[in-house]
C-alpha cells in the first residue's frame, strides 16, 4: 500500500507543480491557436494544425503528445475554432477536446482586440498495467484503470496589427481538482496533496514580422508560461522565410534546465501546405538520459 500510495501521491505533486500538466509545443508560432483560442479570428481564412511530438527520445515512457487544431475567421467580428489533443506520459495519460468563440473589438484602423472563451473537457488516466509495484494484490491495484473526466475553460484576449500581436490566455481557468483517490483512501491519506488540482496557468504570447526585402522576413516571437509554485519558462523564439517557400528557425527555453535550445525547419508548398520539424536538444547534463526531442507539424489552408 505504501508504495502506490508514494506513487500516486509523486504523480499528483508533478501535477500540482510542473510536469506535463499541459501539452507542450514547440511549434507554437505555427499553431498558435493551440496556445491562444483569441487568435483563431486573426486570419481571413480557416486553417488546420497538427502536431505530433515525441518528447525525451531515449527515455522510457517520455511524454508523447499530438494535437490537432481547427480555427479561422467566420464572419468579420468573429472566429470559431476548436481542438483536440492526447499527450501519455508513463503510466499516465490525458485527453481533451474544446471549441471556442472569440470576438474582435476594432479599436483603430491598424488594432483590434479579440475576445476569447474556450470551453471542452479534459480525461485524465492512470493505467494500472503500466505500474510496476511488488504487490498485485494491493487494494489500490483492483478494479480498473482510475479515470477522472472534468470540465475546462480557457479566456483569451489578443491584440494584432497588420504584422504583429499580443495575447494572453488562461488554460484551466476552472482549477478544478482530479480526485484521483476514492473516498475511504482519501480519509486515511492527505486529502489537499492527493486530489490533484488542475492548476490555472497564464500564458503570453507575442509576434512581429519584419520584411527584410520581398523575398526574406524574420519573425521574432516569445511565449512565457507561468503557473503558481514554479519559476516562469519564457521561451523565445525566432523564424525566418525565404520567398513563401521555406523557412527555418531556433528557439531558446529560459528556466528549462532539460532542454534549453531547440532547432526548427519547414516548407510551404502553393502557399496551402506547411509542413515543419523541430529537435529539441537537451542539456549536457540531461543528454546522458535522452537524445532530444522531435516535433512534426503540418499545417493546410482550407481557404482564403
Amino acid at each position: 500500500m505504501k508504495r502506490i500510495s508514494v506513487l500516486i501521491f509523486t504523480i499528483c505533486l508533478l501535477v500540482e507543480m510542473n510536469a506535463q500538466q499541459l501539452p507542450q509545443i514547440t511549434q507554437y508560432m505555427n499553431n498558435n491557436y493551440a496556445v491562444n483560442p483569441a487568435i483563431a479570428g486573426m486570419y481571413d481564412y480557416y486553417q488546420v494544425n497538427t502536431s505530433i511530438r515525441n518528447q525525451w527520445a531515449g527515455m522510457n515512457e517520455g511524454p508523447r503528445t499530438s494535437v490537432i487544431s481547427i480555427y479561422g475567421k467566420h464572419s468579420d467580428n468573429v472566429g470559431l475554432g476548436g481542438t483536440v489533443y492526447n499527450d501519455f506520459t508513463g503510466p499516465t495519460s490525458r485527453i481533451g477536446g474544446s471549441v471556442s468563440y472569440s470576438y474582435k473589438i476594432k479599436l483603430s484602423k491598424q488594432i483590434n482586440l479579440s475576445l476569447a472563451l474556450q470551453g471542452g473537457f479534459t480525461q485524465f488516466k492512470i493505467i494500472k498495467d503500466n505500474l510496476n509495484v511488488k504487490d498485485q494484490d494491493d487494494p489500490l491495484m483492483l478494479g480498473g484503470n482510475i479515470v477522472r473526466t472534468l470540465p475546462d475553460a480557457t479566456f483569451g484576449f489578443n491584440l494584432s496589427g497588420e504584422k504583429w500581436y499580443l495575447g494572453a490566455a488562461i488554460p484551466q481557468l476552472l482549477s478544478t481538482e482530479l480526485k484521483l483517490m476514492d473516498n475511504d483512501f482519501a480519509r486515511i491519506y492527505d486529502t489537499t496533496s492527493q486530489a490533484g488540482k488542475l492548476a490555472s496557468h497564464v500564458y503570453i504570447l507575442g509576434s512581429y514580422t519584419y520584411n527584410i526585402n520581398s523575398r526574406i522576413s524574420l519573425e521574432p516571437s516569445f511565449f512565457l508560461k507561468s503557473v503558481e509554485g514554479v519559476n516562469s519558462q519564457i521561451d523565445i523564439g525566432i523564424k525566418a522565410e525565404y520567398k513563401d517557400i521555406v523557412w527555418t528557425g531556433l528557439n531558446y527555453k529560459i528556466n528549462n534546465d532539460l532542454s534549453t535550445m531547440a532547432a526548427l525547419f519547414g516548407f510551404m508548398i502553393n502557399d496551402r501546405f506547411n509542413i515543419g520539424y523541430s529537435l529539441g536538444l537537451p542539456t549536457s547534463e540531461s543528454s546522458l538520459y535522452y537524445s532530444g526531442s522531435h516535433e512534426f507539424m503540418l499545417g493546410i489552408k482550407l481557404g482564403n
